[in-house]
């Protein structure tokens, strides 16, 4: 079984990763702010089922494929990065994203659950946290690999529920005070259309400058 110290560590690594500003915190923001609290939660529930497909590719150690064929990589970096922007596009050009807004008028349920879970499976760092980061956690000396894929995998999802759920929960109560005030609105929702787009450009960049 996975010590105490090793289950920190690995959250203290999931989480670093977490916070920082990605595509699937803009994602949920962008959710929460055109649905509120049910959609920020839904398109969080989707990026945590996006994680434990990712953590069951790190047990099964497909994540080698990946690596052995660089342009798999590739192809998820682009696909994910062209989703979010045009995820962006939606908000930033207006039309039926910015009355959702206005409206307080949630999307389907479904389409918020995806959109999170296709933006992190999308989203080829997370099998290069898999494949580097995850490994080095499972060690078959301290008993069933698969039960240490479950703990790890539970951590991930936790920190995920933490940092994505509290803020859907943030913006879904600021968002409330936006109600009536449409110029506002228009703003913040076309600067989130915007930082979805700025977030997949530099994805992609980084993605392929280091491929």
């Amino acid at each position: 079984m996975i010590e105490a110290a090793h289950l920190w560590l690995f959250f203290l690594f999931v989480f670093g990763i977490v916070i920082v500003p990605g595509m699937d915190m803009t994602v949920v923001l962008a959710n929460a702010l055109g649905g509120g609290r049910r959609d920020g939660l839904l398109a969080t529930f989707g990026v945590m089922v996006g994680g434990v497909c990712h953590v069951v590719v790190g047990a099964l150690g497909v994540g080698i494929v990946l690596q052995l064929w660089p342009a798999a990589f590739r192809l998820m970096l682009l696909a994910g990065a062209v989703y979010v922007a045009w995820l962006g596009f939606g908000l930033l050009r207006g039309g039926a994203a910015m009355q959702a807004i206005r409206e307080r008028r949630p999307v389907s349920a479904w389409a918020a659950f995806r959109s999170g879970a296709l933006t992190n499976l999308l989203n080829p760092k997370a099998y290069l946290f898999m494949l580097a980061v995850f490994p080095q956690f499972l060690r078959p000396e301290r008993g069933w690999v698969g039960a240490q894929a479950v703990a790890l995998g539970l951590v991930i999802a936790a920190t995920q529920l933490l940092v994505y759920g509290g803020l859907a929960l943030a913006v879904s109560q600021a968002r409330s005070a936006w109600t009536g005030r449409d110029l506002a609105v228009d703003r913040i929702g076309r600067a989130v259309g915007a930082l979805l787009i700025l977030v997949a450009a530099w994805t992609l960049w980084q993605g392929w400058r280091g491929f």
